[in-house]
């Protein structure tokens, strides 16, 4: 069993000895485990029923599988998603919304804004309360209900684990040198006039270069050169992708990017009933970008908030999940998707997928 994982604010890269023949996918009703039978992908149970996993993370070379869970803690599987077992101890906020993978332990991001950190497979959890201490945390909020902010990602630096940068949705963009005992602010990237107030969905570091590294914000997309300290503002509100969410590299050549978004944001959902999503490929490291959405609904009623790239040798395989519980997948760096799966429950960051449910009467 060669397995990957597709979630909202898990890890989204894997590399596998072989090409994937199993898919957890983290859904607003479960954790739903696909696997590839005669060529062709199809449900073969569920777990975690009636959860909502938010971020999914493999341990590196084992398979000892962790899921986050929107309100409900942290689960631990360590037969490859079988069985599992909650994994609370000194958690104190249940509210699990982003899963990292460091050398020898496991970082979980919180709603309310804190981090916890894990050495033994999540049996025990300990707090790094100094990011509590960044100024300006009276202003952390969250447009909705009920207005709490969360520990949305986190990159950290592949050549010293002590280096972090951890985005706030919405409030802040933090560094740290020491393994989060210290944080500091870097606040380069917005401006006053910015729709939304340092507003951070996902931070990626170029694997050749980990000093360069991508943001996608409700503002557009980011590009730093220099650690994350100065930002380039790439694109805005107006572009094709106005509210960018998911971003990914090729395995085989990094100058090639996916970024996966809606037109607007999540506000301009319902009004318009449609996200009008879209997947869109670069082939020069995010200065340029062209639509790669061939095989994807057009228009795409419901947003992509998942996306995971599957490595093996001699290739990779992109995995897209959507609002709407349908899972699609490319073999040919986006030039076409196929749709795999569907009808499983929404794949989809928090109430998100709430925009395209009839309104109550």
């Amino acid at each position: 069993m060669t397995t990957a994982c597709l979630s909202p604010n898990g890890v989204n890269t894997y590399d596998l000895p072989s090409a994937p023949d199993t898919l957890l996918v983290a859904t607003a009703s479960g954790l739903a485990r696909l696997r590839l039978d005669g060529g062709r992908w199809g449900l073969m149970e569920s777990r975690l029923n009636e959860m909502h996993p938010s971020s999914l993370v493999v341990e590196p070379g084992t398979e000892v599988i962790f899921a986050g869970i929107h309100n409900g803690g942290l689960f631990v599987s360590e037969d490859g998603g079988e069985r599992w077992e909650r994994r609370t101890d000194g958690l104190t906020v249940e509210h699990v919304f982003s899963l990292r993978a460091i050398p020898g332990a496991i970082l979980a991001g919180t709603e309310p804004v804190s981090l916890f950190k894990s050495s033994d497979r999540g049996r025990s959890w300990t707090e790094l309360p100094a990011i509590h201490q960044v100024a300006g945390m009276d202003k952390w909020t969250f447009p909705g209900p009920p207005h709490i902010a969360h520990t949305k990602t986190m990159t950290v630096d592949p050549r010293d684990p002590n280096r972090m940068l951890v985005g706030v949705e919405q409030g802040a963009l933090l560094s740290t040198t020491d393994g989060g005992q210290t944080w500091r602010e870097i606040d380069s990237y917005w401006t006053p006039d910015d729709r939304w107030y340092r507003d951070v969905h996902q931070l990626v570091r170029r694997p050749s270069n980990p000093d360069e590294i991508f943001m996608t914000s409700g503002m557009g997309f980011y590009h730093s050169d220099d650690g994350g300290q100065t930002w380039e503002h790439r694109t805005g509100l107006d572009w094709r992708i106005g509210y960018p969410d998911q971003l990914v590299f090729s395995t085989v050549d990094d100058r090639v990017v996916f970024m996966a978004g809606a037109r607007h944001q999540p506000g301009d959902w319902r009004r318009d009933s449609s996200a009008n999503a879209i997947v869109m490929k670069s082939t020069d490291a995010g200065s340029s970008w062209q639509e790669a959405g061939a095989g994807l609904p057009s228009p795409m009623t419901h947003n992509i908030e998942a996306l995971t790239v599957a490595s093996y040798p001699g290739g990779y395989v992109l995995f897209a999940g959507d609002t709407g519980g349908n899972v699609y997948a490319s073999d040919n760096e986006a030039t076409s998707w196929t749709l795999i799966v569907s009808g499983l429950g929404p794949v989809s960051k928090g109430g998100h997928y709430r925009a395209f449910q009839p309104a109550a009467a």
